[in-house]
């Protein structure tokens, strides 16, 4: 998947890691993982990858906390601009989400088709949602 070259995956969880991996191995893609939320900045002044994928549930500052980080920084000129992708733990944390400044959000658990489709999407500059309907 060439229109990935390098992805940030921020999760303390070894299944999602995989699940990611699967999804988004390609020989020119490079995917480098960060286990705690307040990692993540550091992590993207340090390797600039094109997308950050951000488990709801990682670990000392949760994905929505760690979105906001990321778009403060970026809003004071200390980090470039990067799309974002929210793993959610269920169709409900939407309301969340948006709110959160993320570029997509899909709902665990995960399978390699959706992974990929979410990731390119975003990358094009096209917002993700899978579950558009109001919720509530």
């Amino acid at each position: 998947m060439a229109a990935v070259p390098h992805v940030l995956l921020a999760t303390d969880a070894d299944w999602i890691r995989d699940d990611i991996d699967a999804a988004l191995s390609d020989p020119d893609t490079t995917v480098s993982r960060v286990r705690r939320g307040s990692d993540v900045t550091g992590a993207i002044a340090q390797i600039g990858p094109d997308l950050v994928i951000l488990d709801l549930q990682i670990g000392n500052m949760g994905g929505i906390a760690t979105c906001h980080a990321i778009r403060h920084e970026e809003a004071a000129g200390r980090l470039d601009p990067v799309k974002v992708l929210l793993l959610l733990d269920r169709a409900d944390d939407r309301w969340l989400a948006t709110t959160s400044g993320a570029d997509g959000w899909m709902v665990k658990p995960l399978d390699t088709f959706r992974v990929r489709r979410a990731a390119r999407a975003i990358l094009a500059g096209e917002p993700w949602d899978e579950h558009p309907e109001p919720v509530g």
